[in-house]
């Protein structure tokens, strides 16, 4: 007899607790591939993170000697946390394999793309930063992302009209 478990998927078994989005990166950056990445913190930056208090809205990574940083993920500090809190936009280490860190160092270093920040979550009780691979957008390309999303709206409300 078989003593393992039937293979459940992912998402009915490990429920992700969104802590913090940046709305912003889909509209400055072409987002291209994403990476979910562990993230080492201290203890009072997780109880922080635990009741919400986070921004990601200017944070950005970088590879350097082989690992990949973070750099500007603001997280406030701890209100209990005494002597013992945290620098609150500290550097802090992302956490990914081997293979895809020399992936990332190849398209950050030859394409000169970007390593942003879009979400920050909780994954079965881990912190977890969702790191995407982007190309910053010019003005011209930002002008025609919302000319297509007012052209969507217009459809939509014509064809509710209708029905």
């Amino acid at each position: 007899m078989n003593s393992k478990k039937p293979a459940t998927p992912d998402s009915a078994e490990a429920p992700i607790e969104p802590i913090a989005r940046n709305r912003r990166a889909k509209f400055d950056y072409e987002l291209l591939d994403s990476w979910e990445c562990g993230i080492v913190l201290a203890g009072t930056e997780v109880k922080s993170l635990r009741l919400g208090k986070a921004n990601i809205s200017d944070a950005y990574g970088i590879v350097t000697d082989g690992e990949v940083w973070l750099l500007n993920l603001h997280i406030s500090p701890y209100e209990q946390g005494n002597r013992f809190n945290h620098e609150a936009t500290r550097t802090r280490k992302l956490l990914l394999h081997s293979k895809e860190i020399r992936r990332l160092i190849g398209s950050v270093e030859r394409q000169g793309l970007t390593l942003v920040a879009t979400e920050i979550y909780f994954k079965k009780g881990r912190a977890k930063v969702r790191l995407a691979l982007a190309r910053g957008k010019k003005l011209h390309d930002k002008r025609a992302d919302l000319r297509e999303k007012d052209d969507k709206r217009d459809m939509a409300r014509a064809m509710k009209v209708k029905a």
